[in-house]
């Protein structure tokens, strides 16, 4: 791994957990952590609900775009973290991997997102942990 470790974040949709993953990563890693996240069959838009969720909690994902799972993202991270993917999510020897059984925020409101996007942050605060990042 580089002095700046890349994470990818990886859900189907790319339109919810793996777009709040990478809010909380870029929120509080800053500039210490290459941040990237893409889906193996991307929605159109991120979830509006995972955006109010995220804003509530003053991080702001409005900007990101759904994108899809390239080989060539996945082969440049150091990490991949999945979240529901399953068999479609590349494998790469030497890559680290984590996969996060989270419930799916797609068709729920606010109040089932919170939950989500709170364990979420508490699994980033893990990760730049283990990860040697403050």
């Amino acid at each position: 791994m580089s002095t700046r470790p890349s994470v990818l974040f990886v859900c189907v949709h790319n339109a919810g957990r793996s777009q709040m993953a990478a809010g909380w990563l870029r929120h509080l890693a800053g500039d210490a952590v290459e941040v990237r996240s893409a889906g193996s069959a991307p929605a159109d838009a991120v979830n509006p609900v995972a955006v109010a969720a995220m804003a509530e909690v003053g991080i702001d994902i409005t900007a990101n775009r759904p994108r899809i799972l390239d080989y060539e993202t996945a082969e440049a991270s150091d990490v991949m973290v999945t979240m529901g993917c399953g068999d479609v999510c590349p494998v790469f020897p030497g890559k680290r991997y984590e996969d996060w059984v989270l419930a799916d925020p797609a068709g729920q409101g606010i109040d089932a997102v919170r939950p989500i996007r709170d364990e979420i942050r508490t699994r980033v605060e893990g990760l730049l942990a283990s990860l040697g990042i403050d």
